[in-house]
């Protein structure tokens, strides 16, 4: 099929050079990427989601706030820990 796309220059500019580098016409160039792109795109559609399982770790020792971020980093890494 013949059809007209509109590249950004730097997609362009990859594709190019890839044609040069593998010594392929830039058309069949353009199919592989384009046949790689939508078979990873699919695969990564079917994945499961991702989930997040939380754990209690007993909340902060007695005397220190998440209110003062800096101030809690002093404490657990040393002032001078930069």
């Amino acid at each position: 099929m013949r059809t007209t796309l509109t590249l950004d220059d730097d997609v362009a500019a990859r594709l190019k050079a890839e044609a040069r580098r593998s010594g392929l016409p830039f058309r069949t160039v353009v199919n592989e990427h384009l046949r790689l792109g939508l078979a990873q795109r699919r695969t990564m559609q079917q994945a499961p989601p991702f989930v997040l399982k939380p754990h209690d770790f007993g909340g902060l020792r007695p005397g220190l706030s998440l209110d003062n971020v800096q101030e809690l980093l002093d404490v657990i890494e040393g002032p001078d820990a930069k």
